[in-house]
């Protein structure tokens, strides 16, 4: 299940309006076009973020996988994009947790994704992954990354999400947001500093604290 505290639909589409929300603990999600949850939501404050040597070794394995972004709705659409996803969501979270149709939907239909930016990774010109994004004026939300499970590429997951992390930066944003933080299996987003999570109330810095969090729903 889905950690939220509450849905809110929203019909303001500006950058103000979303950057509020956000910064109220909602996120945006995949169920419908303006609907919002607020949840133990996870950001990185750019302005105190700073590669560690993990993070620098990680970049340096992933130095040949190219990525580039362009707007949803994404005009190169291909099924095999659909079917990567469900395989990769699929095998990762197991049953139908995302469909191939919702996938292109998100990717291809702008009146019913709130989504607006797709990060295309590629090695030696070869497309095998991909994130689903939000990006406003401030903020970058790193939303539903998936890669070829089959393509043997070491640290591909993290090496998209750090390049991501590394473009914000350089192009501006004040917080990268990384979804909620409810499994056990969300410990790898702990790898970055500058690290800030929404309570319910307010924002955190104490990851000591969050982990304790973690505890109370294993």
């Amino acid at each position: 299940m889905y950690l939220s505290w509450k849905e809110q639909i929203i019909t303001d589409f500006s950058n103000d309006s979303i950057e509020a929300m956000y910064a109220d603990g909602l996120v945006f999600t995949r169920i419908g076009k303006g609907v919002m949850n607020q949840t133990r939501s996870l950001r990185i404050d750019l302005s105190k973020f700073e590669l560690s040597s993990e993070n620098r070794r990680i970049l340096s394995k992933t130095e040949d996988l190219v990525f580039s972004i362009h707007p949803i709705p994404y005009t190169q659409y291909q099924w095999t994009i659909h079917k990567m996803g469900k395989e990769f969501y699929g095998k990762k979270f197991g049953g139908k947790i995302f469909s191939a149709q919702k996938i292109k939907e998100l990717i291809t239909d702008k009146d019913k994704s709130n989504f607006n930016k797709l990060f295309v990774y590629a090695k030696d010109e070869k497309n095998i992954g991909y994130c689903i994004a939000l990006e406003t004026e401030k903020i970058l939300h790193y939303c539903y990354p998936f890669y070829d499970l089959e393509s043997n590429y070491q640290n591909i997951g993290m090496g998209m999400m750090l390049k991501a992390i590394v473009w914000a930066k350089e192009n501006g944003k004040k917080y990268v947001y990384l979804g909620s933080f409810q499994r056990p299996s969300d410990v790898y987003k702990l790898q970055f500093s500058g690290l800030e999570w929404f309570d319910g109330e307010t924002w955190q810095q104490d990851i000591h604290m969050l982990k304790e969090e973690l505890k109370t729903v294993i």
